[in-house]
């Protein structure tokens, strides 16, 4: 599992790869009424690009809870690949060793 992001809470892949995508995206959704997460999903995934970028997206249903405190000493366990470029924001995380 790939995860990285900026400072601020928006999610970034690249500065390239974020900048197709999410325009991509505001110009398909472009004066449609975001009414619901499933609206939303429908909009992002039908995204699609000239060159041939596509997008899959789908709705997590789950629910999550709150306000769960992770120790310094369990996060340290987790298995991390920190990405070249600013690898404190962006990693992707291992499988756990049997």
């Amino acid at each position: 599992m790939a995860h990285a992001q900026t400072p601020a809470p928006t999610h970034r892949i690249s500065p390239q790869i974020e900048h197709r995508l999410f325009s991509a995206i505001s110009v398909n959704w472009r004066g449609r009424p975001l009414v619901s997460h499933e609206v939303i999903v429908e909009l992002i995934g039908a995204t699609t690009t000239r060159t041939g970028l596509t997008v899959q997206a789908e709705l997590d249903r789950g629910r999550y809870p709150l306000g769960v405190k992770v120790s310094n000493e369990e996060l340290a366990a987790v298995p991390l690949r920190r990405h070249q470029w600013h690898g404190e924001w962006n990693y992707t995380v291992l499988p756990a060793a049997a």
